[in-house]
């Protein structure tokens, strides 16, 4: 049998803090922590973290996820089905407080950008009808923004509060537009090959990914098929295993998670994407549909919150990290 020292070249170094450059099955004594550690590999994971209240589905998210921020929405812990919300929730990694009110408030809208930089776009608002509206946060308040070209709910979105995007959606525009923000006013991009509606959102203005969805609002017609944008044209990119609507996404077009959903049914399953195409990641441990994401945040570090599951509202929080790398504590006797 090969002993450490014939398979590493050397003794078990002893360290005041543990190697940033480790390789898998290394060992090493960290005498400030007097710990015996070894390079091992962790799974990806969710854990749980703090609950929203009030509750909320439909949300404007963003953010990242310990910093996360959640706008609008419906939710009522009374029953009263379809309750617009102005309230905005902020997260930071361990609890959700109250920040500014929304001037407006809207359930199935859209949001994007940071916590402090937040941008929440479109949606069904209290009239009964679609909105155009866009309001942008600081940290503190919201203010109004430039108004879409149409009346919106249900967009996929992605960027940032000065570089966004929004696309497909709800509206008589066909489900297939794009529109581009540059933190002033909105202008049509390219169209997407087929409506999206419902999907899930990744990426920059420049470089987005639409997943997930339906075509036409039905969970009849929900399709995997995952588009990618250049700042100027949609194609084509791989399809997901599972087929849903109100799902959650994070990361980049290159690097992207998609977690929860309804088929009807609330999922709790999650896929990645690595540009190319999706595999099955860890799943929620709870499942939910019409959740927030933290989507300013990495596939690799983000977090899911609120939604539903059935006619119950669901007001925790998952942190999902994902595997790879990571140091491990030797128990000696």
């Amino acid at each position: 049998m090969s002993t450490y020292y014939q398979i590493f070249g050397g003794k078990i170094n002893i360290v005041t803090s543990d190697p940033s450059n480790a390789i898998t099955g290394q060992v090493w004594y960290n005498s400030t922590s007097n710990a015996l550690k070894f390079q091992g590999v962790s799974s990806p994971a969710w854990a749980s973290g703090g609950a929203l209240s009030p509750v909320k589905y439909s949300m404007n998210d963003g953010g990242t996820q310990t910093a996360a921020i959640a706008s609008g929405g419906g939710g009522d812990p009374n029953g009263v089905p379809y309750q617009i919300q102005t309230t905005t929730l902020e997260y930071d990694g361990t609890s959700w407080t109250s920040g500014g009110a929304l001037g407006l408030g809207n359930i199935r809208g859209s949001g994007c950008g940071t916590q402090t930089t937040a941008l929440k776009f479109a949606g069904w608002i209290a009239t009964a009808t679609q909105t155009t509206q866009s309001e942008e946060y600081d940290g503190t308040s919201w203010t109004s923004g430039g108004n879409l070209p149409s009346a919106e709910e249900q967009m996929q979105s992605a960027g940032t509060q000065t570089s966004a995007l929004g696309s497909g959606g709800v509206s008589t525009s066909g489900k297939t537009a794009t529109y581009e923000y540059d933190g002033s006013s909105w202008t049509s991009g390219g169209s997407l090959p087929a409506a999206k509606v419902a999907g899930a959102g990744a990426g920059t203005q420049t470089a987005a990914l639409v997943a997930a969805g339906s075509t036409t609002d039905s969970y009849t017609n929900m399709s995997g098929i995952a588009y990618e944008y250049d700042g100027t044209s949609w194609t084509t990119g791989g399809t997901n295993a599972t087929n849903r609507m109100y799902v959650a996404g994070a990361g980049l077009q290159t690097a992207a998670l998609i977690f929860g959903g309804l088929t009807p049914t609330a999922q709790s399953a999650a896929e990645s994407y690595n540009g190319t195409s999706w595999a099955n990641d860890t799943s929620l441990s709870t499942a939910r549909g019409q959740l927030g994401g933290a989507s300013a945040g990495t596939s690799s570090l983000t977090a899911g919150y609120g939604g539903t599951n059935g006619a119950t509202f669901q007001t925790g929080t998952e942190e999902y990290t994902a595997g790879g790398p990571s140091p491990k504590t030797v128990t000696a006797t």
